[in-house]
């Protein structure tokens, strides 16, 4: 009996309904951007400019670059759906979406314009338009750029190689395609400033320079983004903790995932009212404390416990980066919008100990144990700040020293040693962070510094 063969059907998704479904994947308008800086990096850039129009012409979002550029071929490629490419191991892109997804999450047309040869003036563009994809039905680029496109093309790419992406048909940011009134030019330029402060953290490293890397200058609106770095390294009484490393099984292999703590400052020892307000972050003391997250050296979590603990007042100086590369995207949970990540649950438990000390140096620096030398009655200006040194000092080396315990497999031993030194000297034991229960006329009287909950 001869076995007929199973037949098949056509799936193929509707090239309207899937653009419509992919308009709401998780970007707002900030994400966004930074999924198209990422591009730019990608391609060696050194520069990138952001253009929101706030004119009163119609609404459009213009970002170029001087990277590398792409051929004919490579830019159809890459406006692909699930475009084919090998990734690098430092690469910031993930899905072969970015560009797509997050483009067309804030407009209707997407252009891209672009110079591959450094030697001669000749360009390549494509356009990605929902309207017309939703009347043909069909995935279709076309290479009919428009005069907008065509004018932002000779204007950033004349001098060298590169990429300009061009937004029109800004649906989701103005109230509609023509001409701006006064309310959407208000928007626009807030939107700009959000911008300008959200790049301004998300990449501050590549803004300060990373290893092997060319230092990225990134402009908004005419204006230059400074990097804003979470953990205030050029304040003198931040305190950075030992760099611990913690690894983790991958798919192909293993990989390192690096953790730091760092304790800011309280108040009165920054350097100026004005710095402290700075380090505040977008979302302020409280919600900016926590952890860090970074892949490929690039922010993707700023802030939080990630459910490990609550946000505390008293915890509020506690900031710690999470450094881990992509070969751990699976085990990290990486969403396309690059804006959320899950800590793995063995992280979790290697990360406890690591977290409590962290905690237990930012407390301490919130009471008040970095003291501020002040002047005597009529003794002349304010005298310049200084640290206690004690507390800092021992809680500094017991965190170093449980980090190395760890390493190498000796924490039982160095719980026991703890135990013995609370029992013999219980001053030096309360100075490095130890509970201690001493008597007192025939009771225990607890004394310890704060236990976290």
């Amino acid at each position: 009996m001869t076995r007929r063969r199973p037949r098949t059907a056509d799936i193929t998704p509707s090239p309207a309904r899937l653009l419509g479904s992919l308009r709401d994947v998780g970007y707002d308008f900030v994400t966004a951007i930074a999924d198209l800086v990422d591009n730019s990096i990608a391609a060696g850039a050194r520069r990138v400019a952001v253009e929101i129009s706030c004119d009163d012409g119609p609404a459009r979002v213009v970002v170029a670059d001087n990277g590398s550029g792409m051929t004919r071929a490579r830019l159809g490629e890459a406006l692909r759906l699930g475009s084919i490419r090998e990734y690098e191991s430092d690469d910031l892109g993930k899905f072969g979406l970015g560009l797509k997804t997050a483009s067309l999450s804030q407009c209707r047309r997407l252009t891209v314009v672009t110079r591959h040869s450094p030697s001669y003036y000749r360009v390549a563009g494509a356009t990605l338009d929902i309207d017309a994809v939703a009347t043909s039905n069909r995935w279709r680029l076309s290479e009919d750029t428009s005069e907008v496109a065509d004018s932002e093309a000779a204007c950033w790419l004349v001098g060298g190689t590169g990429t300009v992406v061009i937004w029109e048909k800004l649906d989701r940011l103005v109230a509609d395609d023509g001409l701006l009134g006064g309310w959407d030019r208000r928007r626009l330029r807030s939107m700009a400033d959000s911008a300008r402060a959200h790049l301004a953290m998300v990449f501050h490293r590549f803004i300060e320079g990373v290893p092997g890397r060319p230092r990225l200058r990134l402009v908004v609106n005419g204006k230059k983004v400074h990097a804003w770095n979470p953990f205030a390294p050029s304040e003198r009484h931040t305190r950075v903790l030992p760099e611990q490393g913690f690894e983790l099984d991958a798919p192909e292999g293993s990989a390192t995932v690096r953790v730091r703590g760092h304790v800011l400052p309280p108040r009165d020892l920054f350097s100026s009212q004005e710095a402290f307000e700075s380090l505040s972050g977008p979302r302020k003391w409280n919600r900016q404390q926590g952890f860090y997250i970074y892949r490929n050296d690039r922010l993707i979590q700023s802030g939080g416990w990630s459910g490990m603990r609550a946000a505390d007042e008293h915890t509020k100086l506690a900031r710690v980066s999470v450094d881990f590369p992509s070969a751990l995207d699976e085990l990290f949970k990486v969403n396309i919008a690059k804006m959320r990540v899950a800590i793995p649950s063995r992280l979790r438990t290697l990360l406890e100990r690591a977290v409590l000390d962290i905690v237990k140096a930012a407390q301490s620096a919130y009471r008040g144990d970095l003291k501020v030398v002040r002047p005597e009655a009529g003794g002349g200006p304010r005298a310049e700040h200084s640290r206690a040194v004690p507390a800092p000092a021992y809680g500094e080396f017991m965190i170093a020293l449980r980090a190395a315990a760890m390493a190498t497999g000796d924490g039982k031993a160095l719980s026991r040693i703890f135990a013995r030194l609370k029992k013999e000297d219980p001053e030096l034991a309360v100075m490095a962070g130890l509970a201690v229960e001493r008597a007192a006329g025939g009771s225990k009287k607890r004394r310890a510094t704060p236990e976290v909950g």
